[in-house]
């Protein structure tokens, strides 16, 4: 009796840590009791789709032409104080796209680093925006750019990256540049992070039970946020929120967790292994460091752009990881960007 009954809570416990662990299976956009489509959409050569969004001056008039990838829990619906001005005047054209897994573009398990890249590619291609292009990156959406320097550089006219996601098992960063950055992080962010690094496959339990705090951002601590970034988020509450219900609607894992899970992941390469793409000085490679972020710690953006005397470093006082909703701030990085 004894023995059945160890059996029996054995194998309830197998079955239980099995459901917590398991991703459940996302609500694909289009398919029966998913979500609908309504924003145009390509599809890429593995029959994945992508949703995107222009704005701007039409591509055939466009003396610039930026490709903006948006940063974590976020999407195609990112709303840049960008100018009306400032975009007539430069001949700007936008092109904003969801992510594989956020809003309307399709899930993908097998999503990497590298894969942010080929999908740029591709999503440039099917919609016919020439050659080159810019691309541009907020928080954890410069993985993207990260990974166009390293994969298709001969497509970059520029880039730029914006209070940009740092990984703290990067390889060529020192120990202690690593290290100092990290222990500035709440404590459960730290756990969060070595999870995603280290156990990827108990991310999914470690992002849904309740007896451990996880992400400091989605449990709402508002503690992450410095003075600047209060001050911002005031301001944004003022205005509408457009497509906010989107964001995560084919599931919370496959948008995300996976976007932790595949950031914080072991890398093909570090920032440190890259080579200037613009040798000749036919563009430029920019980042964008709030002095007072509290989610991305200057350390090792400050030590990368030491290291990479290519890249153009700012380091902007009185700011923190929301620098970028400022207006002001919004069009300075855009000039520099494209006409510095």
């Amino acid at each position: 009796m004894i023995v059945q009954v160890a059996v029996a809570l054995t194998a309830g416990l197998l079955g239980w840590a099995y459901l917590a662990i398991k991703p459940p299976p996302p609500k694909i956009c289009g398919s029966p009791g998913g979500p609908p489509v309504t924003s145009p959409r390509i599809q890429l050569s593995d029959g994945r789709h992508l949703a995107y969004k222009e704005k701007g001056v039409p591509k055939e008039e466009a003396q610039y032409k930026i490709i903006a990838v948006h940063g974590y829990d976020s999407s195609k619906d990112l709303d840049l104080p960008v100018s009306q001005e400032l975009i007539e005047e430069l001949r700007i054209y936008f092109l904003f796209f969801d992510r594989a897994g956020y809003g309307e573009s399709d899930p993908f398990p097998e999503r990497s680093v590298k894969s942010e890249a080929l999908d740029i590619q591709e999503l440039a291609d099917k919609l016919h925006i020439g050659s080159k292009f810019y691309v541009i990156g907020f928080s954890l959406g410069a993985l993207s750019v990260w990974s166009c320097l390293k994969y298709i550089p001969h497509r970059l006219a520029g880039a730029t990256l914006v209070v940009p996601f740092v990984h703290y098992w990067w390889r060529g960063i020192p120990a202690n540049i690593s290290r100092e950055a990290f222990n500035t992080l709440l404590g459960q962010d730290q756990w969060t992070f070595r999870i995603a690094h280290y156990a990827p496959w108990l991310f999914n339990w470690w992002m849904t039970q309740k007896w451990f705090p996880s992400l400091s951002m989605m449990a709402g601590n508002m503690a992450v946020f410095c003075d600047p970034d209060l001050e911002i988020l005031k301001e944004l509450s003022k205005k509408p929120s457009v497509g906010q219900e989107k964001i995560r609607q084919q599931g919370i894992y496959e948008s995300l967790f996976r976007d932790i899970v595949v950031a914080y992941g072991n890398w093909e390469f570090g920032p440190l292994d890259l080579t200037n793409p613009f040798p000749e000085n036919e563009g430029s490679v920019h980042i964008w460091q709030g002095y007072d972020d509290k989610i991305i710690p200057r350390q090792l953006n400050r030590y990368i752009s030491e290291k990479l005397p290519w890249i153009h470093y700012h380091e902007v006082r009185d700011a923190g990881h929301l620098m970028i909703f400022n207006p002001k701030t919004c069009e300075i990085v855009f000039r520099e960007f494209l006409l510095g």
